[in-house]
């Protein structure tokens, strides 16, 4: 079988020459340029742009490109010569509307012109670096329309006046605003800014500027910001309507500046009306609005802290010196959390919980609460007041509120000891009177407090309420095994106190009756029994009694009294009368005690059991007291309380900071040690200095204090000086 040769074919060149008409590019241009004419003449319906495209594509084809690109400048800048005239010669408000019509017949046009030198546009313009066909005829637009002498400074002056109309209250067409806008964009960014927007800017400035000192001269400081807003607003919803997004920052910028900026300080300050004024008036929505103006420009916020921040420590220092204030504890403490109830619902409500406003506001409660040095007292009083008859009947959600607020005035306090010293004792007094609301309440307080200074802060408090269902327990065991022995005395009831836990002070025992001697006695025996190696000693300055008294024509009461006052009372079993001077003798009781006691059986009204002679308010030692028979009451039980302040006097204030200053001493220098042990050499300024942070989360130690204990552990050769430097401590392992 025979295989056939491949044959191989070559594909030659034309060789017939095509001649081109010398004249072919003229005729064809002039097809081109009558349809250019027809389509600005609104006559393109008649045309085949089929044809006019396949034109155009030869003559780019047989090279001439050039001829195509520069007839088409041409053509255009004579119909857009004739364009501006035509809008040059409107007349009035037909400027503007000649203007966006025109503008509008220029962009069809275009689009046409676009369709049929597509070829032109995607050839010949980019290989000879030329204007493509649409932004060629923007460009002429700019130049021979927009930029024309007598239109653009016309264009300018007829849109800021509109601007101006609008700004006050008339209403324009807005539609039309937006269409001449979007042509200046369109034409490019620069012509937008060049030819309107930086002329817009300034006439703005100087607008503002103006109406804001005519403002500032006629309204209060509310009014003015409400008018500042509404101009805000309007310029954001202007922007929003026909001006460019980009445009919002800059004038919003000169509104600020000219209405706030430049007028801040004379608006917060403003007599009447001002941010004081504001917020004593509770005036929150004048306060969010100055809050959320202010925050726009730069320091505005500043100034309102600041000043807020100078009227609310002037507030709170009026308050903490005020004596008037300072007599009743409760109600001051109460008026520094209203106090601090109002700054918080401000800066809730008005200052969308700035936490710099925030701190401002605990920055200014911290200082002026330090200036009292009784303030941690007196918190401790008020949360007395609360837990023994504030909060009855109050939920358990109202009662943390209350907790919480009492928690946040103690975060304030410097000297966190202090509070505590007096908290022991309101709270022993509570516990020991059985006068508590509830036990849940207290703990729950207890644990805020753990939770805000660590363990060491509470474990005394803790142990306290230990003692407490220990000695329960206790004289449920002494009943259960003595009950038959004691027959019909007196019922005794026992509390047994950790010495340590408790804020009891050394007292002479008093010398009580011998129907509650005997079941004393025999309690003891019983205690020491079951506890070995325990000592007790009886407290009765802080015992209570429940007597049964007879009175004239057989009345009876029940009398609740401190152990004291039943000392006092039983002695009048056996005498008639008796002196201040005698009865001290009898009960062993100190005078100054005695003298309070006296004046509760004897001169409050409605609990007078005594009768004093001569009767006086004041207990003199020669003063004689009788078993006043005719004493009547409408209750079965009576209870007598002790006349006592609610407050600590002074020499009993000055007597309880001592007792602090000793407690701190073990604490400073523990610090002390602490840190030395750790940095084995420091001076005295970083010691100081950390000394300081420790311990300030219970107390601020004062640095005189600080040296006092260094020199202190020295002595007991814990540290040493360093013989070169002086204020260089090492420790002594």
């Amino acid at each position: 079988m025979s295989t056939q040769k491949k044959r191989a074919f070559q594909i030659e060149a034309f060789k017939h020459r095509v001649v081109v008409d010398p004249k072919y590019a003229e005729k064809t241009w002039k097809v081109l340029e009558h349809a250019i004419h027809e389509i600005y003449n609104h006559n393109a319906s008649g045309l085949s742009f089929e044809e006019l495209y396949r034109n155009a594509y030869n003559m780019v084809l047989h090279k001439f490109g050039e001829k195509l690109y520069t007839g088409l400048v041409t053509t255009m800048t004579s119909h857009l010569k004739e364009i501006s005239q035509s809008i040059e010669s409107a007349q009035g408000e037909i400027f503007l509307d000649e203007l966006n019509r025109k503008w509008a017949d220029h962009n069809k046009a275009l689009q046409m012109i676009r369709d049929i030198l597509m070829y032109m546009d995607r050839t010949f313009v980019p290989s000879n670096h030329k204007t493509s066909v649409h932004e060629l005829g923007l460009n002429l637009w700019r130049d021979v329309v927009i930029h024309s002498i007598k239109t653009q400074a016309r264009l300018l002056d007829t849109l800021l006046e509109l601007v101006l109309r609008e700004r006050n209250g008339e209403v324009i067409n807005r539609g039309l605003m937006r269409n001449i806008i979007k042509m200046l964009m369109d034409l490019g960014l620069p012509v937008y800014q060049l030819d309107f927007e930086k002329h817009f800017l300034d006439v703005s400035s100087n607008f503002y500027g103006c109406e804001s000192q005519k403002f500032i001269e006629t309204c209060d400081c509310g009014d003015y910001l409400k008018k500042a807003e509404r101009r805000l607003n309007e310029e954001l919803e202007r922007v929003s309507h026909y001006l460019d997004p980009r445009s919002e920052s800059k004038i919003t910028n000169v509104v600020e500046k000219e209405m706030i900026e430049s007028h801040m300080h004379t608006l917060v300050h403003m007599e009447n009306s001002g941010l004081v004024s504001m917020l004593v008036d509770d005036k929150y929505e004048d306060l969010q609005r100055m809050y959320n103006l202010f925050r726009r420009v730069p320091a505005g916020l500043t100034i309102v802290k600041e000043v807020m921040t100078s009227f609310i420590r002037d507030t709170g220092k009026q308050l903490i010196m005020d004596p008037e204030r300072l007599r009743d504890p409760v109600d001051f403490v109460q008026r520094l959390l209203d106090l601090k109830d109002k700054y918080d619902k401000v800066i809730t409500m008005s200052f969308n919980n700035d936490k710099t406003f925030q701190n401002a506001l605990n920055s200014s409660f911290e200082y002026f609460i330090n200036l009292n040095a009784r303030s941690p007292e007196f918190i401790s009083l008020f949360v007395d007041d609360k837990l023994r008859r504030g909060l009855k009947g109050v939920g358990e959600e109202d009662v943390e509120i209350v907790l919480d607020k009492v928690m946040m005035l103690f975060r304030y306090l410097q000297e966190k000891d202090v509070f505590e010293k007096y908290y022991k004792q309101h709270l022993a007094k509570r516990l020991l009177s059985g006068k508590t609301i509830s036990d849940d309440a207290e703990r729950s307080l207890i644990v805020k407090l753990k939770t805000e200074c660590g363990y060491q802060f509470t474990s005394k408090l803790e142990g306290m309420f230990t003692d407490m269902k220990t000695s329960h327990d206790t004289m449920q065991g002494f009943y259960t095994g003595q009950g038959t022995e004691l027959g019909d005395g007196p019922t005794l009831s026992v509390q047994v106190l950790t010495t340590g836990s408790w804020p009891t002070q050394p007292s002479p025992p008093c010398n009580l009756p011998s129907e509650i001697l005997g079941v004393c006695d025999r309690f003891r025996t019983y205690y020491l029994g079951t506890h070995n190696g325990r000592r007790l000693s009886w407290q009765t300055n802080m015992g209570t009694a429940d007597l049964k008294a007879t009175f004239g024509k057989g009345q009876k009461h029940e009398l609740n009294v401190s152990t004291y006052q039943m000392c006092v009372l039983m002695l009048f079993n056996n005498v008639e009368q008796l002196t201040c001077k005698e009865i001290e003798q009898a009960t062993a009781i100190p005078m100054s005690d005695l003298r309070r006691c006296l004046q509760s059986l004897a001169c409050v009204k409605g609990k007078n059991v005594l009768r004093k002679e001569p009767m006086s308010k004041d207990i003199a030692e020669d003063d004689t007291f009788f078993f006043n028979d005719k004493f009547t009451s409408k209750f079965f039980k009576v209870k007598i309380g002790t006349v006592v302040a609610q407050r600590e006097s002074e020499p009993e204030n000055l007597e309880t900071r001592q007792r602090v200053e000793e407690d701190r001493k073990p604490q400073i220098e523990a610090a002390i040690v602490r840190i030395m042990k750790s940095r084995r050499t420091r001076d005295h300024n970083n010691i100081v200095a950390e000394v300081t942070k420790q311990l300030q989360s219970r107390f601020l130690p004062n640095p005189v204090v600080i040296k006092k204990r260094i020199e202190s552990l020295i002595e007991r050769e814990f540290l040493e000086r360093d013989k070169v430097d002086r204020k260089l401590y090492r420790y002594l392992a």
